[in-house]
C-alpha cells in the first residue's frame, strides 16, 4: 500500500513539475497539460480532471506572475485587472462544469486546443 502510494504521489509530483513549468515557460498553458496527465497518468474522471487542473493553474500562475512582474515581463496594474476577471470567468466557468454533459466539457476543452494550437501555428 505503502509502494502504490508513493508511486501515485510520485506520479502525481513529475505531472505538477510538467504543468509548473509549462506555466512558467509559456506565461499560461499549464492547464492544457494538465486535464490530459490528470486523466491518463493519474485516472482522474474527466469532470474532476477539469476541476482539479483549475485549482492547479491558480497558485502556479500567481506565481509566474510575480516573476514576470518583478523581471519587468508584465505590469502589475495590468495583471491585477486580468485577474480580477479571470476570476470571474473561473466561477461562471466552474458553475457551467457542473451542469454541462462530461462530452460537452470534452469537446469545448478540444476545440480550445485546437484554436490555440492553430492560432500558433498560422497566427
Amino acid at each position: 500500500m505503502v509502494i502504490k502510494n508513493f508511486k501515485r504521489h510520485f506520479t502525481g509530483a513529475t505531472c505538477g513539475l510538467l504543468i509548473g513549468a509549462a506555466n512558467g515557460l509559456f506565461g499560461g498553458g499549464g492547464g492544457m497539460i494538465a486535464v490530459p496527465l490528470l486523466q491518463g497518468a493519474l485516472g482522474y474522471p474527466d469532470k474532476c480532471a477539469h476541476a482539479t487542473a483549475i485549482l492547479l493553474i491558480a497558485p502556479v500562475s500567481l506565481a509566474s506572475a510575480v516573476i514576470y512582474i518583478i523581471k519587468g515581463f508584465a505590469e502589475a496594474e495590468l495583471v491585477i485587472a486580468v485577474s480580477a476577471g479571470a476570476t470571474l470567468g473561473g466561477l461562471a466557468g466552474a458553475q457551467l462544469l457542473g451542469v454541462l454533459p462530461k462530452k460537452a466539457v470534452n469537446i469545448i476543452f478540444i476545440a480550445v486546443m485546437f484554436a490555440a494550437g492553430a492560432r500558433m501555428l498560422f497566427g
